[in-house]
């Protein structure tokens, strides 16, 4: 079992930066692969970003790429996400997520694939 919980969502304008955090617990975060998902109101979850147990890998949606970085800390069991250049179509509720599977190297894209889900928290970003 692995306890996710996010951090560092808020409101922002256009432009603006924020940075999210994703403290994990309970298990042994380098055997997991870490995402981010996003789920706007009235819209499904959908892909962010994810970062492979290691690290070495990185993987970004099209629409976040080149704005956002996926990044992770072993020492504090955390993974980030750090936003720049926001838009207010990025507004939603931010979730980290937690994969037990290293033999690929890679992180999934697939909201599917994630066994564990943090609370959510909220990214308002205004025009």
């Amino acid at each position: 079992q692995v306890q996710l919980v996010e951090s560092g969502g808020g409101l922002v304008q256009a432009g603006g930066s924020l940075r999210l955090s994703c403290a994990a617990s309970g298990r042994t975060f380098s055997n997991y692969a870490m995402g981010w998902f996003r789920q706007a109101p009235g819209k499904e979850r959908e892909f962010v970003a994810a970062i492979s147990c290691t690290g070495a890998s990185t993987y970004y949606a099209d629409s976040v790429k080149g704005r956002f970085t996926i990044s992770r800390d072993h020492a504090k069991n955390t993974v980030y996400l750090r936003m720049n250049s926001l838009k207010p179509e990025d507004t939603a509720v931010y979730y980290c997520a937690a994969h037990r599977v290293c033999n690929s190297g890679s992180a999934s894209n697939t909201a599917g694939h994630y066994a564990y889900w943090g609370q959510g928290t909220q990214v308002t970003v205004s025009s």
